[in-house]
């Protein structure tokens, strides 16, 4: 077990599979909102769902609408279990916390290439740590 300590953006805890891209998300347009299947064409993760996963990835990008596909993502029961990023900014951090999806950032050691595809991960966003399992 390698422990890390991390910034809290939404609170609460959730451990999983890690899906982990070096490439920022925009949801709006990224993600399918009813299946949590990342639609975006070039994106590492293009096919790969992100429903029930720790979703790690450097942070968002592009409309503010993202937020509410964050949130539409929940409601449909597609969303990611928790998500860490490099450096959350406020389209991610408000669809997260809307939609109580736990998110960390400013973890100790970078998240994208400590962190692999496949591996377990607690995200404990009521203490601050991220824990590869």
């Amino acid at each position: 077990m390698i422990k890390f300590h991390a910034h809290i953006v939404s609170r609460g805890r959730a451990e999983g599979e890690a899906l982990v891209t070096s490439q920022p998300i925009s949801f709006l347009g990224s993600v399918d909102p009813r299946t949590g299947t990342v639609v975006e064409k070039g994106h590492e993760l293009a096919g790969a769902s992100i429903k029930g996963k720790i979703l790690v990835f450097p942070g968002g990008k592009g409309s503010t609408v993202g937020s509410y596909v964050i949130y539409q993502l929940k409601k449909n029961g597609a969303a990611p279990s928790a998500m860490i990023n490099i450096k959350a900014e406020p389209i991610v951090a408000v669809g997260a916390i809307i939609s109580d999806i736990p998110l960390v950032d400013k973890v100790e050691k970078n998240p994208v290439t400590t962190i692999k595809t496949g591996d377990k991960v607690l995200v404990d966003a009521i203490v601050g740590n991220v824990e590869i399992l």
